[in-house]
Order: structure tokens, then C-alpha cells, then sequence
């Protein structure tokens, strides 16, 4: 049961846009105790279905630039070999700290937009 509400959660949040992928390997570490480098390949099956039912309807609604669309997905298929190299080879413990790290990142990007925002709607 648990699996499944995982799933509808990263499906909402990978739907939106926002990286549901990122929330899903950290449910699966750390509420259904997967291994990082499981949880992260698995993240990339999660991402083929969920991200060909975003495209479609985004498409539809004509959110896409398909000219940068199809530039980025072609030098990401690289990045994605050297990243996949590059996790194989890495320890678990490395592995989830790079990932947290990561999360890090965001966190502090998305603190910054806010404070930005809110900084420019009250002048």
C-alpha cells in the first residue's frame, strides 16, 4: 500500500513539473529502506511513463519549445551515459551524500526565488 501512495505522489509531483523523481528516491530510501543506487535506477523506469503522460498533455497545450526541447534531450542522453558511468562506479555513502547535496542545492535556490520574489512584490 505504501508503494502505491508513493507512486501517486511522485506521478503529482513528476506531473507538475517539479521532479518527482527526487521525491521518489528519497521515499524509497528512506520510508521503504531501499539501497541508493537501487532507488535511483528505479527512479529512472518511474520517469519513462510518467514523463511520456506529462509530454503528451503538454504538448497538446502547446507548453512546449520543441526546438530547445530536442537540443537538451539530445545532450542530455550523454550526460545521461556519463552520469550512469559515473553512479556505478560511486559508493553508496558517496552516492547519497552527492544526492543530498543535491537536495541542498535546491532547497537553497528555491529560499533565494522566494526571498526574491517577496522582496520585489513589496516595493
Amino acid at each position: 500500500m505504501i508503494e502505491i501512495l508513493i507512486g501517486i505522489l511522485s506521478g503529482i509531483i513528476s506531473g507538475t513539473g517539479m521532479g518527482g523523481g527526487t521525491i521518489l528516491i528519497f521515499l524509497l530510501v528512506y520510508v521503504l529502506g531501499v539501497e541508493q543506487h537501487i532507488a535511483q535506477a528505479t527512479n529512472l523506469i518511474f520517469f519513462i511513463p510518467t514523463s511520456i503522460i506529462a509530454i503528451i498533455i503538454n504538448l497538446k497545450n502547446k507548453n512546449i519549445a520543441l526546438k530547445t526541447a530536442i537540443l537538451v534531450s539530445v545532450f542530455g542522453i550523454l550526460g545521461a551515459i556519463i552520469g550512469a558511468n559515473i553512479s556505478i562506479k560511486i559508493g553508496v555513502n558517496i552516492l547519497r551524500k552527492c544526492f543530498g547535496i543535491f537536495l541542498l542545492i535546491i532547497a537553497i535556490h528555491e529560499i533565494y526565488t522566494i526571498i526574491k520574489w517577496y522582496k520585489k512584490e513589496k516595493i
